[in-house]
C-alpha cells in the first residue's frame, strides 16, 4: 500500500463493532449475486468482506477522502471487485436502491468541543470516523429516517452501533419508516481509546456507571417488505 499511511484519526481501524457486522452479513443475509453497499466504508474491510462473499457489486462510500484513498488502495491489493467512492447517504442514494447495505457509522457520544479542529464532514460533525455528536446520532437519524429508499423490495439494512447512541430509538425509527426492524447479535466489549476518552463525560451526564468500562455493541437487521 505504497503511499498511504493509516492514520487512526481518518481511518477507522477494524474493532470488534466490524467483525460483529461482517459476522451479521455471514449469517443473516443471502448475499451472493446481490447488490450490496457498505455505507461508512473506512478502511473497506467489510465491503471486501462482503465481496469475498459473492456479490455481485460492491459500493463502498465514505465522507473521508483519506479514507476512501486507503481502502481503494487496500481492495486493490487484495484483488477485491470493490468500487469506493467519497460521498455520504445522499451519495449513496443517487446510486439505489441496493439488495444488501451494510453500515458500521460513527455512534459514539462525544463531548462538544472535542475534537472540533477536524475538517466537518457529510453531516456537519467532525470527519472522525467516531464522532457521533452530542447524542451519538448524527449520523444515525438521518440513515435511520432514509434507510428504506437505498433497498430493494426484499432487501436488508444490517446496522451495527453502540448502546450509548441508543439502540431502541433506531429500531423504533427504522420500524416507523416501514421496516422489520431487530437486533440479531450483540456483544459485550471493553472500551477503546476514545470511548474511553469520553468515559469521564458520559458518567458525568449520566449515561455511564462511574468505573464501568464496557459498552454493548449491537447489529439491527431492518428488512424492507418484498
Amino acid at each position: 500500500m505504497t503511499g498511504v499511511a493509516l492514520d487512526a484519526t481518518a481511518v477507522y481501524r477494524p474493532q470488534q463493532d466490524s467483525h460483529l457486522l461482517i459476522r451479521a452479513v455471514r449469517e443473516s443475509v443471502p448475499v451472493v449475486g446481490r447488490r450490496a453497499l457498505d455505507l461508512c466504508s473506512g478502511s473497506g474491510v467489510v465491503a471486501m468482506a462482503v465481496a469475498g462473499l459473492g456479490a455481485a457489486s460492491v459500493t463502498g462510500f465514505d465522507i473521508c477522502a483519506h479514507a476512501v484513498r486507503y481502502a481503494r488502495t487496500r481492495a486493490s491489493v487484495a484483488g477485491a471487485r470493490v468500487d469506493v467512492r467519497l460521498g455520504s447517504w445522499t451519495q449513496a442514494l443517487e446510486c439505489a436502491p441496493f439488495d444488501v447495505v451494510a453500515c458500521n457509522p460513527p455512534s459514539l457520544p462525544t463531548e462538544p468541543g472535542h475534537g472540533d479542529g477536524a475538517p466537518p464532514g457529510a453531516w456537519g460533525a467532525p470527519s472522525t470516523p467516531w464522532n457521533g455528536g452530542p447524542d451519538g446520532r448524527v449520523i444515525l437519524d438521518p440513515l435511520c429516517r432514509v434507510a428504506a429508499d437505498m433497498l430493494t423490495a426484499g432487501g436488508t439494512l444490517l446496522l451495527v452501533q453502540s448502546e450509548f447512541a441508543d439502540i431502541e430509538r433506531s429500531l423504533r425509527q427504522l420500524s416507523d419508516s416501514g421496516l422489520d426492524a431487530r437486533v440479531v447479535l450483540s456483544d459485550q466489549v471493553r472500551f477503546g481509546t476514545a470511548l474511553a476518552e469520553q468515559a469521564r463525560w458520559l458518567e458525568r451526564t449520566g449515561r455511564l456507571a462511574v468505573g464501568r468500562r464496557q459498552q454493548t455493541i449491537a447489529v439491527i437487521q431492518a428488512d424492507k417488505p418484498a
